[in-house]
């Protein structure tokens, strides 16, 4: 599924899509903080936002049983 797609989706009657951030933010997580600090879009944003996007201090193993622990349920469509 691309970007727009995914921008598209709907969520399942009854659940909520997670929120981007959420487990960074609920982890308190040191580079999301400084990144909270700044002015979205500043040159200082995009500086520790790239720390984000090229070297996570996290796990995908890590992520991924966050969601699990938190009730996230990880879904596709049957058919594409």
């Amino acid at each position: 599924m691309n970007q727009a797609a995914r921008q598209e989706s709907m969520p399942i009657d009854g659940y909520v899509d997670y929120r981007r951030r959420e487990f960074c933010k609920a982890i308190k997580c040191p580079v999301q903080v400084d990144l909270d600090a700044q002015e979205p879009g500043s040159k200082e944003y995009e500086k520790i936002r790239s720390v984000c996007t090229n070297a996570c201090r996290y796990t995908t193993y890590q992520f991924h049983h966050w969601l699990t622990e938190h009730g996230y349920l990880i879904v596709k469509p049957a058919a594409e």
